[in-house]
């Protein structure tokens, strides 16, 4: 089976477009019947033991971004189109983007999850499968594809794509300090089984395309691990070697991609009756992948078009169809990746993320609460921070919270609803409500997220 890059960067960015969501419901943070607040911060515990239902426990999907459906398609007259249509203006294309634009998807769906007192506090076991899809698109790129070639340069480096599959096992354990009570601290050790991973980086593309002369520098590199994957190259008559034009996949190598290890830490200080405070770093932790496929173009790849001289004489060595073909064979060469093969393993980081978050409950009505919560995730060049502002109200087995949240994907609402019944546990809520629809039922915006389960207390 033959995949096309090309292709395959197109179908990778429509896919992020309708589905990024929070790898847990952070709506529901100060939820105290949330059943899975350990996998928000280790030190949270339940009053009752637990069982998922497998599948359908804890599921967690969705799409955070700063660019969606309504910067490519615009109405014009009563009727839809895209960006590319002469009448959208480039000043009206460019004003909605940010100089960095990013789409995701950071999921976790539960496969089966256990709580239970013991062992003088509480433990949990989780089996969960993780997916990290993260792109980031310049704002050069596209004023690039709207403008053309005019006489301006293009800094399109901006550009990359990362993506991560893999399966946790994750061991639990909270508890009070005995020498005092007002501290609770936990911790999480996981296991990680690694499916696939996939880094794409533009590190240099400066592009200065004038009416007269262009001059273009390119400097970029793929490195993927998924076992059964390999590029497929083509020979190049115009540049007389083979480059990378594709990739294919068999199925019958499929397996393990690697191993690795992760830890969350967490600690809770009760003040007092009102004042509650909480921190965590979660995932702190690695994955070693047992193959590196790379393609890159060795380095940087120049080309600057007011070198090659043109002579009427089509006998000169400089004559109109051999410098064109010399050009032709510089442009080209911009874009060609070698295949290096597979360079053996690598070590990268899965991103971890800290949490900061301070809870008052009302002195005069205890049953409602109001919570400030920080979350940054590091990923690098994917690096993303939020606040998210939250009220919260419980009653016997109902709990209900709404939040605004403010961050690296700009401003948001929120909202959860928990029942947590004896026997048993459903919960529904979102991170990022889905805002204004096109014409189609398509989100103007990329930010949409969906958090359900349904669970056993006992």
């Amino acid at each position: 089976m033959k995949l096309n890059i090309r292709a395959a960067i197109a179908a990778t960015a429509i896919l992020c477009l309708p589905a990024l969501a929070s790898a847990q419901s952070r709506s529901a943070y100060f939820s105290d019947g949330y059943l899975f607040g350990h996998q928000l911060n280790p030190s949270f515990a339940n009053n009752r033991n637990y069982i998922s239902i497998p599948g359908i426990g804890n599921i967690n999907t969705g799409v955070m971004g700063t660019i969606g459906v309504k910067h490519i398609l615009y109405n014009v007259d009563g009727r839809t189109t895209t960006l590319l249509n002469p009448a959208v203006s480039a000043a009206e294309v460019m004003n909605g983007l940010n100089n960095s634009n990013r789409l995701g998807i950071d999921a976790r769906i539960g496969l089966l999850s256990v709580g239970f007192k013991g062992m003088g506090g509480y433990n949990t076991i989780a089996v969960n499968t993780r997916t990290d899809a993260h792109v980031k698109i310049p704002k050069s790129l596209f004023s690039l594809v709207k403008e053309g070639i005019s006489n301006k340069t293009y800094d399109i480096s901006d550009f990359g794509a990362r993506a991560d599959a893999y399966v946790e096992v994750a061991l639990g354990h909270s508890r009070t300090l005995p020498f005092d009570k007002r501290w609770r601290v936990g911790a999480t050790l996981k296991f990680l089984i690694g499916a696939g991973a996939i880094d794409a980086h533009l590190d240099k593309a400066d592009l200065t395309l004038g009416q007269d002369a262009w001059h273009a520098i390119t400097n970029a590199r793929i490195n993927a691990s998924l076992k059964g994957l390999s590029f497929t190259n083509s020979f190049s008559d115009v540049t007389r070697r083979y480059y990378v034009d594709g990739a294919e996949f068999d199925s019958d190598d499929l397996g393990i991609g690697g191993f690795g290890a992760a830890i969350d830490l967490g600690a809770t200080f009760r003040l007092n009756k009102d004042w509650c405070f909480s921190a965590a770093l979660s995932d702190l932790g690695f994955i070693n992948w047992s193959n590196n496929i790379e393609a890159s173009t060795d380095g940087d790849r120049e080309v600057i078009t007011s070198d090659y001289l043109f002579s009427t004489n089509k006998d000169a060595d400089n004559s109109f169809s051999n410098e064109w073909r010399r050009l032709r064979d510089g442009l080209t060469e911009l874009y060609q990746l070698n295949d290096h093969g597979d360079l053996g393993s690598r070590t990268r980081m899965i991103g971890a993320t800290l949490s900061l978050a301070a809870q008052y409950n009302l002195p005069v009505y205890r049953n409602v609460s109001f919570g400030l919560l920080s979350t940054t995730r590091f990923m690098g060049d994917f690096t993303w921070s939020e606040a998210r502002l939250s009220a919260n109200y419980s009653y016997g087995v109902i709990d209900l919270g709404v939040n605004g949240v403010y961050g690296t994907y700009g401003l948001g609402f929120g909202w959860i609803a928990n029942v947590n019944a004896p026997g048993f546990n459903l919960y529904l809520g979102m991170d990022h409500t889905i805002g204004r629809l096109a014409k189609q039922g398509i989100p103007l915006s990329s930010n949409a997220s969906l958090s359900f389960g349904i669970n056993i207390p006992f």
